[in-house]
């Protein structure tokens, strides 16, 4: 499958009092590399497991192949993962006809929060709200395997 998505900064938290709601996610990468990342993942009490392919020339879409997997099985291949994983809290809010995934993140990239957004194709349009700040697609500075291995704190 084909994920199409768009990255932003966040100006501000405000935001998240329209969250519907909000989970805890821990994860971790068995791969960075680039062209087959392989991620790991708690969200609350389930576990999954990701291969994602290499990004668009824009950054803004890429195959992606999740399976939900048992979470004792995730919470160990997560011990298999260098560096630590990252944690973060994501806070789901509607905008119009889409749904905003807002990653608030803690630890070591902690003060870094993201909005994310899936679209059915590229040219999609769809509501810009306020809290919205600098769009960060492509820029792999601002994605999860980077960050595992380049914390935001030491930006």
């Amino acid at each position: 499958m084909i994920e199409i998505e768009r990255k932003f900064r966040v100006t501000h938290l405000d935001c998240l009092q329209f969250a519907e709601r909000s989970y805890r996610i821990s994860q971790g990468y068995l791969s960075t590399d680039p062209a087959r990342t392989v991620r790991v993942r708690t969200k609350d009490d389930k576990g999954f497991l990701t291969i994602k392919g290499s990004s668009s020339g824009d950054g803004s879409s890429r195959y992606e192949w999740e399976k939900e997997i048992p979470v004792d099985d995730a919470l160990e291949l997560l011990k298999l993962c260098l560096p630590e994983p990252i944690y973060k809290v994501r806070h789901l809010i509607h905008a119009g006809k889409h749904t905003y995934e807002i990653d608030v993140f803690e630890g070591a990239n902690t003060g870094l929060v993201i909005a994310e957004i899936e679209l059915e194709r590229a040219d999609e349009p769809f509501d810009r709200p306020d809290w919205l700040g600098e769009e960060v697609t492509g820029d792999a500075r601002f994605y999860n395997a980077f960050i595992a291995e380049n914390p935001f704190n030491t930006w």
